[in-house]
């Protein structure tokens, strides 16, 4: 049994100030600094004055560190697990690119195989497959020759790994994938890459689509006379991806979409690729080549290619950019995600009985110490 004291607490709906966090693999109390001579302790945290904070779940995201989900290694997932818990992620979705089916089923393999590892770093709770169920006209840095329409076979015997789909669902004839996986499985489908007319969308969503892949990009706009893919989300209580790097996304768009969507249903994500956390230069991404240069990734035709934010830069750049409370931010990258795939009654807060997966964050929200399931993965 531990306790983190000297903290600032976010929890789901306030800050906790003159508290403790008791807790071994799981978060077993938060009482006052008085009652701590109560516990019989093995160690003391001492926050030293920073946010005491529920591990962060980025669930979609290809790869950091230089190493990518497509490379079908458990050794580069590994080392992207090992990067992202420095910024404070505890868990995540490995996302797959359009690639061959073969590469797909290979990244998914091993994907299975790190969901039952420890890999010291943030925690593997299953698959984004996003792609091949694309659009071309959207496929934005996705490789359109394996571009295909959806199938149910495609994603038989891999139901326990994959978490979220996604799909343009105008390529899915009458909804009937759509219908299937909404019946058969607890996979979450998720709107993008999609040229769907506002009509379309909403048919899919009507049949079972209730999530959004990075809000904006590679889908149909808003427009008053066709209102697209976003018009249908804004219409709608489906969540939403939201990569706030503030390339992807203006600025500006952050409280306007929080103004039609709300803060409930924001999913801040990463969509990182191999370049993540490292520096400038030539990289690659579902074998293409992608250049990294002042903070953005893309193609050499300039199309944005995934991106090298950061979970708790995506924090900052919404606490910087909107009114929002900090542990409402917070929740747009810890509890809205766990609540999104149905893991929320383990992660995504700092609730007794939930998983210890927690971060210390100061001020300027930089990781000083991650902890895993009661496990330190990353201190500073």
């Amino acid at each position: 049994m531990r306790a983190i004291v000297n903290g600032r607490i976010i929890t789901e709906d306030d800050l906790l100030e003159n508290r403790v966090v008791i807790f071994d693999k799981k978060i077993l109390e938060i009482v006052d600094e008085g009652k701590l001579k109560n516990f019989n302790l093995e160690e003391i945290i001492d926050a030293e004055e920073n946010y005491i904070c529920p591990g962060l779940i980025d669930l979609h995201i290809h790869g950091a560190g230089g190493k990518d989900t497509m490379d079908a290694e458990i050794e580069s997932i590994k080392i992207i697990s090992n990067t992202i818990c420095k910024n404070g992620v505890t868990a995540f979705l490995p996302t797959t690119m359009t690639m061959s089916k073969e590469k797909i089923y290979n990244a998914f393999n091993v994907i299975r195989k790190c969901m039952n590892l420890d890999l010291g770093g943030a925690k593997v709770i299953g698959a984004h497959m996003e792609g091949p169920f694309l659009n071309e006209n959207y496929k934005g840095a996705q490789k359109a020759d394996y571009i295909i329409k959806p199938y149910f076979d495609f994603i038989k015997g891999f139901e326990d790994v994959i978490k979220i789909i996604t799909l343009a669902p105008e390529q899915d004839e009458n909804n009937e994938f759509i219908k299937k996986v909404k019946k058969e499985t607890n996979i979450v489908l998720s709107i993008g890459h999609s040229n769907a007319t506002y009509e379309e969308a909403i048919f899919s969503i009507e049949n079972g689509v209730n999530h959004a892949t990075h809000i904006f990009n590679a889908m149909t706009p808003l427009n008053h006379r066709q209102p697209g893919v976003v018009g249908a989300i804004f219409g709608t209580d489906i969540s939403c991806e939201l990569i706030a790097d503030k390339i992807h996304v203006h600025k500006g768009v952050f409280n306007i979409l929080l103004k039609v969507k709300g803060k409930d249903k924001i999913i801040l994500i990463t969509d990182s690729m191999q370049a993540g956390c490292m520096k400038d230069g030539i990289w690659e991404l579902g074998g293409q080549k992608v250049i990294v240069k002042e903070g953005s990734a893309r193609l050499e035709n300039g199309t944005l290619a995934g991106s090298i934010l950061t979970l708790n830069k995506a924090i900052k750049n919404i606490l910087e950019n909107t009114n929002l409370k900090i542990w409402e931010a917070v929740a747009m990258a810890s509890a809205n995600p766990a609540k999104d795939i149905n893991i929320y009654d383990k992660k995504g807060s700092i609730s007794i009985g939930k998983d210890a997966d927690m971060v210390i964050f100061d001020s300027k929200f930089n990781a000083k110490q991650t902890m895993v399931e009661g496990k330190t993965v990353f201190k500073c």
